[in-house]
């Protein structure tokens, strides 16, 4: 229908669709208009989701068109953010229901995920910087929406400290990057000749800046309180955080990859991520709440991105940031249903599945070297042999091993062979949108990442041990100190939120 647009006139409908939807929302703050007007929203919301996905699936229409890159990854966040934004918002529609912030959530809503996809599509320097410093700002109004509770203005404060930190950094590199380049343009800034021009402190310091702007939304150590706090949000708000915001970072260093390219700062985010992963595994593993449960995995999977993006694998960190937000946003829009149940456990302790557990662990074993050996070259492939035959060997444990009977492993088997499936066709397929567009960079020495993949096992077995060794001090020790890192500071917490008694009194009144 629209595929006869140009790039320059389906990025101008694009963007007149996308300030309809804040203008939309700023109509809905009004008083006076019904709250059934909030269909009328949702979908206005829908049509610039329409122009993303169409755009994206026409290459023919990428391109740089004055400020703005048109490229499959631009389309691809911009189509994903916005979507997920659309469905979160629909969900909100009931969920929020008699919130008495109802209106400017939808408002504060709309205005995050669109300046954050503009961010993505835009391919000046100085449009980009001040797009996410409006995404960030919009985040902090969000987590603040509530602001009589003063456990969540004591969230926003601490997330908007440390979102200034990062917003300043991303805008002192942006700006030495022009002052070595000349360019404005991140298109023009970062080509081989400009690259060229950076002596080795001016690369490495700008490099660091780009890493502090990152792990900072991403919630990296030593940096995660922020979202450790931000679980007082509403649901909904911690969904859109969780799925298109704090993996952010995926982006950013997929675009400045051209000069994140295999130097000391490589290095250093190799080694914060991999302090990350083991930090947010722990403290998903220790927390009864489901929130913060979901908190530590999101900390400890940033921390696995960053990693890709450290080993110059960033199609494999984009693919990852989607998948990882459509499932952190599924769990966080379910949480209302998490009460867990008890069930009785119906696995199988014969001998059989004792055997076919260790057929699991052994064809793992081959999975990971077979992968390996494909590209023995490469970091990045080191890594992802180690989590695909770990992954394969705990998915046959739990689907083939302890089916329940003939049936029963037969299901398991169906199921694991189908979703392999899946996983090649979508790898193939997001291959496919971004090949073209997303730079490869130079890996790090690969003694770093052999120190690095040593690190993160040698902490898992550390957790194992200390796992089954229950009665020890040292399980003790490293429980209570993951329980402690995963909870609010003392201050902001609240045994009865005051504003409760603002509206029992109100009540009472009447």
């Amino acid at each position: 229908m629209l595929l006869w647009l140009s790039s320059s006139s389906l990025v101008t409908l694009f963007f007149i669709l996308l300030i309809t939807s804040v203008l939309s929302g700023l109509l809905f703050l009004h008083p006076r208009v019904p709250l059934s007007f909030v269909r009328i929203h949702i979908g206005v919301l829908a049509l610039p989701v329409l122009v993303s996905i169409l755009a994206l699936a026409n290459p023919a229409l990428n391109g740089v068109v004055g400020p703005w890159n048109l490229d499959s990854l631009a389309w691809l966040m911009a189509f994903f953010v916005l979507s997920i934004g659309l469905i979160i918002q629909r969900f909100s529609m009931r969920y929020l229901m008699g919130d008495r912030c109802y209106r400017l959530y939808f408002l504060l809503f709309t205005f995050t995920t669109g300046v954050a996809s503009t961010a993505w599509l835009s391919d000046d320097l100085r449009l980009m910087v001040l797009c996410w410093g409006a995404t960030l700002v919009g985040l902090t109004l969000l987590i603040r929406l509530n602001r009589g509770w003063k456990l969540a203005s004591e969230a926003s404060k601490i997330s908007g400290r440390l979102f200034t930190l990062s917003w300043f950094s991303l805008l002192v590199a942006v700006i030495w990057l022009f002052q070595v380049t000349g360019q404005w343009q991140l298109s023009l800034a970062l080509t081989d000749e400009n690259v060229a021009l950076f002596g080795a402190w001016e690369r490495t310091g700008t490099n660091l800046l780009i890493v502090l702007a990152v792990i900072i939304p991403a919630a990296q150590w030593p940096f995660q309180r922020w979202l450790i706090e931000s679980v007082v949000a509403p649901t909904p708000v911690s969904a859109i955080m969780h799925a298109g915001l704090v993996n952010a970072g995926g982006v950013l260093l997929t675009r400045f990859s051209l000069l994140f390219n295999g130097d000391v700062a490589s290095i250093i985010l190799l080694i914060v991520a991999s302090i990350s992963v083991l930090i947010g595994s722990g403290i998903s593993l220790v927390q009864v709440d489901y929130k913060r449960q979901l908190v530590g995995s999101t900390i400890g999977q940033m921390g696995f991105m960053l990693i890709q993006c450290a080993l110059g694998a960033y199609i494999a960190a984009i693919i990852h940031l989607i998948l990882h937000g459509l499932f952190k946003a599924t769990l966080f829009l379910q949480a209302g249903s998490a009460v867990r149940r008890l069930e009785v456990s119906t696995r199988v302790n014969d001998r059989s599945s004792y055997l076919w557990i260790i057929v699991g662990r052994t064809l793992g074993l081959i999975v990971g070297v077979a992968f390996w050996s494909l590209a023995p070259g490469e970091g990045y492939q080191l890594i992802s042999a180690l989590i695909l035959g770990w992954s394969f060997s705990v998915s046959w444990t739990q689907l083939v091993a302890f089916g329940e009977g003939k049936m029963g492993r037969i299901a398991g088997l169906s199921f694991l062979g189908g979703s392999a499936i899946v996983y090649f066709i979508i790898h193939h397929l997001f291959y496919e949108w971004l090949h073209t567009t997303v730079y490869q960079s130079v890996q790090p020495p690969m003694s770093v990442v052999i120190i690095v993949l040593c690190f993160l096992l040698f902490g898992s077995a550390i957790g194992t041990w200390v796992a089954r060794n229950r009665s020890s001090a040292s399980f003790s020790l490293l429980y209570l100190w993951l329980v402690r890192l995963g909870e609010a500071k003392t201050k902001s917490v609240e045994s009865h939120p005051t504003y409760l008694k603002q509206y029992l009194s109100q009540g009472g009144n009447q």
